[in-house]
């Protein structure tokens, strides 16, 4: 497959144009180096140490996972900074958690003190100190403790416990992120970060060590960096872009696609292709050809995918190649095994997806 065109590819094949991916990594680092934060990338929808890697030679000083085991598969591969933005709970998890610090720096977030006390448990029993964040709840009302009094009676549970190291605090402020770009937007994120900095600097006058303040995902990243008392954005699915990005109005270039082929032009505006649901997620917002922009949206089956063109046409014909933009690379990227890099049409890489399926 190395060199082939990628006209000669079986599909469906997902894609990365490195060309385009590298001019967005460019992008993001730019801003983080405009505002002078660290930039944390979250693999969740990258799912490659590969291109971890890249992130990390681009200037983030380490990677966000969802997942322990997502954070075992970097680990394994190298990278030595990782934080979990998320809670690690149960026994065989913490296990797990605690021994991973022998090969790397695994930060976990915490927001309950019998979790605490687990956690601490095992760590002290490994013979390691966990490092810690403090969620707090900026506004999302998922995970996370209120801002203020909480998140210093919380962190200052975590200093006090044996086994355990706080290293600051961290929240999401992914309420806002779907809002239409605008000074609404803007004031929705500015509250929302506030309330975790202004956590911080409460833990901080408590006499806590507060080193971390983590948040900024892709939807908001361009104006929670600039946002005073932040420390590090987690922004990551900016680097292949889609198109629930672009509606939030990040304004990326699409490096990520699935090449499909046309299997049946029943008329000459409908366009069916060998992908559907098994090969795309439709539930934030459904995927659209790359070189058609009149066309619409796919409509998806199991198998099939089918679009519309605005007007009669023969192109694209029966056994023709397309790209597909992917309507949201969170819950599309772990639907495939492989990841083909591409240079000017030509296959570069092929990278097994190695965090695909890591739920736990």
């Amino acid at each position: 497959m190395i060199g082939a065109d990628i006209a000669l590819l079986d599909t469906p094949r997902l894609l990365v144009d490195l060309d385009v991916m590298e001019r967005n990594i460019a992008r993001v680092a730019a801003v983080c180096g405009r505002h002078g934060v660290a930039w944390r990338p979250h693999t969740k929808g990258i799912k490659l140490p590969a291109i971890a890697h890249k992130l990390l030679r681009a200037g983030a000083i380490g990677v966000t996972c969802a997942k322990l085991g997502e954070a075992e598969v970097m680990a394994a591969a190298g990278v030595h900074s990782i934080l979990i933005a998320n809670q690690v709970v149960g026994a065989e998890k913490i296990a797990r958690l605690v021994h991973l610090q022998r090969h790397a720096e695994v930060i976990a977030c915490v927001d309950s003190p019998a979790n605490i006390a687990a956690i601490a448990a095992a760590a002290q029993e490994a013979g390691v100190e966990q490092p810690l964040l403090i969620e707090v709840d900026t506004g999302m009302a998922r995970c996370g403790v209120q801002p203020g009094a909480e998140t210093v009676e919380l962190a200052r549970r975590v200093a006090a416990t044996p086994g355990l190291r706080l290293r600051g605090v961290m929240g999401w402020e992914g309420h806002a992120a779907g809002m239409p770009p605008g000074e609404q937007k803007r004031a929705a994120i500015t509250t929302a970060v506030g309330l975790l900095t202004s956590s911080a600097d409460a833990c901080r006058a408590a006499g806590l060590p507060i080193e971390i303040v983590s948040c900024g995902g892709t939807g908001t990243f361009m104006t929670t960096a600039g946002l005073p008392g932040v420390t590090e954005i987690q922004a990551g699915g900016a680097i292949f872009h889609d198109l629930t990005y672009a509606s939030w109005g990040l304004e990326h270039e699409f490096a990520a696609t699935v090449l499909a082929t046309v299997i049946s032009r029943p008329t000459a505006t409908r366009v069916v292709v060998d992908c559907g649901k098994k090969a795309f997620s439709s539930d934030a917002t459904a995927p659209r050809p790359l070189d058609y922009p009149d066309a619409t949206s796919l409509r998806l089956s199991a198998e099939h995918g089918q679009f519309d063109l605005p007007s009669p046409s023969g192109s694209p014909a029966v056994g023709d190649r397309i790209r597909i933009i992917i309507g949201y690379g969170d819950t599309t990227v772990h639907l495939h095994e492989t990841l083909v890099g591409t240079r000017t049409s030509h296959v570069e890489v092929v990278w097994p997806l190695l965090g695909r399926g890591k739920l736990s």
